[in-house]
């Protein structure tokens, strides 16, 4: 696995657990072209990847992901406006798009390990993991109407359905910094710990992922994705097709032989 600071994103994989980690801790981990593109891929990769039963996304030095690197930004606005109606923004398709799509629609549950500050498309990198484990330190912002623009990385999605349509509202039209308790309070993040312990405790809820039941994990991910959009007749369907699978697996058949035998289950992710 790359290991160079050059890098700006490093992945390993260990045991089951795919660590992917952004790596610009000198830029606050702000996304260039090249730091899009790698966490795009690397994404991609440990999404088809058999051997990687659970994800964990996390950031080095002080912050999580603070959006888009403006620096870069600015001089593709500049190559816009000579190009004379060129599309600067042609990223969220190219790259913020798919790094989301990868995280909710890989068939393996994805944590994210907010170190720092998590702001624009930092953010929604963060809410569209399953569970966000989030140091005491970390703070959140949407950002985006701060610099004249509208929600992109899916956040004008999932923020919604996490915290309710008004306060999601109040939080885009006046952009602020959400500190880690608050966004436990909010239903952000799912767990607050100190900051010397994020790596510690983020690595062990994903490494209980990466050792539970992958299908049914897939499933459920599925599942309340699908319900989102649909009625409950039409859920109540999915559900059924969901479990069906689920109940098919080998991983099934372990739990409830381990359950009748009175002893913990060794899931094989199958």
């Amino acid at each position: 696995m790359a290991d160079t600071t050059a890098d700006p994103v490093l992945t390993d994989v260990s045991d089951g657990l795919a660590t992917i980690t952004i790596n610009r801790p000198g830029a606050m981990n702000a996304m260039n072209t090249a730091a899009k593109v790698a966490l795009r891929d690397a994404l991609r990769a440990v999404a088809d990847d058999p051997a990687v039963r659970a994800v964990l996304l996390t950031a080095t030095g002080r912050a999580f992901c603070v959006g888009q690197d403006l620096k870069e930004h600015v001089a593709k606005l500049s190559e816009a406006r000579e190009a004379d109606g060129g599309n600067a923004l042609s990223t969220v398709r190219e790259h913020y798009n798919p790094i989301v799509r990868a995280i909710t629609e890989m068939e393996k549950p994805v944590v994210a390990g907010v170190n720092g500050v998590a702001a624009g498309a930092g953010f929604g990198f963060a809410l569209a993991a399953d569970y966000r484990v989030v140091a005491d330190s970390a703070a959140f912002n949407t950002s985006f109407a701060g610099v004249a623009l509208t929600a992109d990385s899916g956040v004008s999605w999932t923020l919604p359905r996490l915290i309710g349509a008004s306060r999601a509202a109040d939080l885009l039209f006046f952009p602020r910094s959400i500190t880690a308790q608050e966004a436990h309070e909010l239903g952000i993040a799912n767990k607050v710990v100190p900051s010397a312990d994020l790596a510690k405790e983020a690595q062990a809820v994903a490494r209980a992922l990466a050792e539970g039941p992958t299908v049914a994990y897939a499933a459920l991910k599925a599942s309340m994705a699908y319900g989102a959009g649909h009625t409950l007749a039409e859920t109540l369907e999915k559900e059924d097709e969901l479990q069906t699978r689920a109940g098919a697996s080998r991983d099934h058949t372990i739990a409830v032989e381990a359950f009748l035998a009175k002893r913990p289950p060794r899931y094989l992710g199958a």
